[in-house]
């Protein structure tokens, strides 16, 4: 057995004691949901091309297979694949017109998840190295929405 790392200590709690209450409350909340097809929404986003051509139909709106493949630099086929996963997996849709296919993304809430994506990798651009803790914390806000 590979002996684990330390973890540093203001990532885990030093004497283990669950708030009881709250954990019963979150447990009954989260089975109202199915994680399954919310997590393959991240699967879809979590590859770097897949997020790139993601970016592309946030700008652009829509855009051709061709397009798509030319942003990439990548070949038809390739490009095809990915366009074709991530209509299978609800983050974008198709149209054919004529001989010529165009992807954009699904619909708002696709786009706001890049949307949101991007802006958050901005922001952690711009935090000072070196400053651990929470975002909101800095922000003197605890609340996560």
């Amino acid at each position: 057995m590979t002996p684990q790392p330390a973890r540093p200590r203001e990532e885990t709690c030093e004497i283990f004691s669950s708030d009881e209450e709250k954990v019963m409350h979150l447990k009954e909340k989260m089975k109202e949901t199915d994680p399954v097809e919310p997590a393959r929404l991240f699967k879809g986003l979590g590859d770097e091309t897949r997020f790139r051509i993601a970016y592309a139909l946030y700008l652009e709106r829509e855009l051709c297979v061709c397009d798509v493949a030319a942003i990439l630099s990548t070949s038809v086929a390739t490009a095809s694949h990915h366009l074709r996963l991530m209509k299978s997996l609800g983050l974008t849709r198709s149209r054919k017109e004529g001989k010529m296919v165009y992807y954009s993304l699904d619909d708002d809430h696709v786009r706001l998840l890049v949307k949101l994506a991007i802006d958050h990798a901005a922001e952690g651009l711009t935090e000072p190295s070196g400053e651990g803790g929470n975002h909101h914390e800095r922000r003197g806000t605890s609340d996560p929405s």
